[in-house]
C-alpha cells in the first residue's frame, strides 16, 4: 500500500511539471538563458596577395583563429587578394562593407591619402621593429585613424606587422651606377616607385601575382615585392638573376589589418578583444617568421644560382638625396596630416637612435 502511494505522488508530481509547461508556466532564469540561441556574426576578410605569399598565409591563418577563439561566435571568412575585389582594392571594399576586415600595404591606397606612403615601404622610413613600436606606442595608429577620417574604416595598435626591409631589386640587368638606374623598366610601388622614377627608372604599378609573368615577358626588367622569404616563395629566382639587398629604398614592408567602422562597433567588448589580441599576436609572429625565413632565403637564393649583392652605395645615396628633397616638398605642399605623420615618425626615429 505505501508502494502504490508512493508511486501515484510521483506520477502526480511528473504531471503537474507537464501541465505547468503545457500551460505556459514560469521558467527560471537560468533555463531561459541555456536556451537563449547565440548570436553568430560572420565577418570576410581579404589579403592582397597571392595564395603562396606569406602574408596571405598569415591573413587566413588570422582568420582561422578569430574564429576559433570566439567560439565560433565571430566566424571570418578568409579570401584571397584580387577574389573578392581587385587586388589593392580591398580598403574600398571594407568602406562598403562588401568586407569586413582586410590585410593589405598602406601604399596601395596613395589615390586617396598621399600620407598612406608614409607608413610604409619608404625610402627613411623607421626599421620594422621601431615603426612597430610607433604605430603601437608612438601614436602611429591614431594619427593613421585620422588619416582616414570620413572614410568608414578604421585599425589599432597591434595591427601593424613591419616584416623586414623588402629587397632593393630582382634584376635582369646588372646595376652598378645611376646610369643603370635611368630607363630601367621596373615595378616599384609606392612613394618609392615615385622617387626612383625621378631619378630615371621607368617605374610602373603590377600586381604582386602578375609580376613573376610580367618579368617572363619582358614587360619589366625588375621589380620589388616584399622579403628575401616571400620572394623565394614565389619562385623569383627564375625569372631575375640579380638580387639586390639594401633598407634604403624600404627599410620595412608594412602591412597593416583594417575593419569597417559599423562592423566593429557592433562587435561586444569581448569579441573587440579577442579580434585585437589575435591580430596583434599574429602580426608579430609574422615578423619574426620572416626574418628567420629571410636569413635561409639568402642561402636559397645562392644555390639556385642568383647572385646575391649588395646595392652600390652610389645608387644608394641617390635614393636617400632624392628622398629627403621629395618629403620636404610634400610636406609643404601636402594636407596637414602629412606634415603630422612625417614629423612624428622623423622625431620617434631620432629619439630611438639617441638611447643606442
Amino acid at each position: 500500500m505505501r508502494k502504490q502511494n508512493a508511486i501515484l505522488i510521483l506520477i502526480a508530481a511528473v504531471l503537474s511539471v507537464v501541465l505547468a509547461v503545457s500551460c505556459g508556466g514560469a521558467k527560471t532564469e537560468d533555463s531561459a538563458t541555456a536556451a537563449a540561441p547565440v548570436e553568430k556574426i560572420v565577418w570576410k576578410s581579404s589579403g592582397h596577395g597571392p595564395a603562396s605569399d606569406p602574408s596571405q598565409i598569415y591573413h587566413d591563418m588570422v582568420c582561422a583563429a578569430i574564429t576559433e577563439a570566439s567560439g565560433g561566435r565571430l566566424e571570418v571568412q578568409p579570401f584571397v587578394g584580387g577574389s573578392i575585389v581587385p587586388a589593392y582594392k580591398e580598403l574600398d571594399a571594407i568602406h562598403e562593407n562588401v568586407l569586413q576586415m582586410g590585410y593589405t600595404c598602406p601604399m596601395y591606397n596613395l589615390d586617396k591619402w598621399s600620407a598612406a606612403g608614409l607608413i610604409s615601404s619608404r625610402p627613411g622610413a623607421l626599421p620594422g621593429e621601431v615603426l612597430r613600436s610607433w604605430f603601437d606606442f608612438g601614436g602611429g595608429a591614431d594619427l593613421m585613424n585620422k588619416m582616414m577620417e570620413g572614410y568608414n574604416v578604421m585599425t589599432f595598435p597591434g595591427a601593424l606587422s613591419p616584416l623586414p626591409a623588402e629587397v632593393f631589386f630582382h634584376s635582369k640587368k646588372k646595376l652598378d651606377t645611376m646610369a643603370d638606374i635611368k630607363g630601367l623598366k621596373a615595378r616599384c610601388m609606392g612613394d618609392g616607385g615615385e622617387i626612383l622614377k625621378r631619378l630615371g627608372a621607368a617605374t610602373v604599378i603590377i600586381p604582386g601575382g602578375e609580376v613573376y609573368e610580367a618579368m617572363q615577358r619582358g614587360t619589366i626588367d625588375a621589380f620589388e615585392y616584399s622579403t628575401l622569404a616571400s620572394n623565394w616563395n614565389m619562385h623569383f629566382n627564375e625569372v631575375a638573376e640579380y638580387v639586390y639587398l639594401s633598407p634604403i629604398r624600404a627599410p620595412s614592408d608594412p602591412q597593416v589589418f583594417y575593419v569597417n567602422k559599423d562592423a566593429w562597433n557592433k562587435l561586444p567588448a569581448d569579441l573587440k578583444a579577442i579580434v585585437q589580441n589575435v591580430i596583434s599576436n599574429y602580426t608579430q609572429l609574422q615578423h619574426e617568421y620572416l626574418i628567420a625565413e629571410s636569413i635561409k632565403a639568402v642561402e636559397s637564393f645562392k644555390k639556385a644560382g642568383n647572385k646575391v649583392v649588395k646595392v652600390p652605395k652610389v645608387i644608394e645615396d641617390a635614393v636617400a638625396a632624392e628622398a629627403d628633397k621629395f618629403y620636404t616638398e610634400k610636406s609643404k605642399s601636402e594636407k596637414p596630416i602629412f606634415g603630422e605623420i612625417y614629423e612624428s615618425m622623423k622625431a620617434y626615429g631620432i629619439a630611438y637612435d639617441a638611447m643606442q
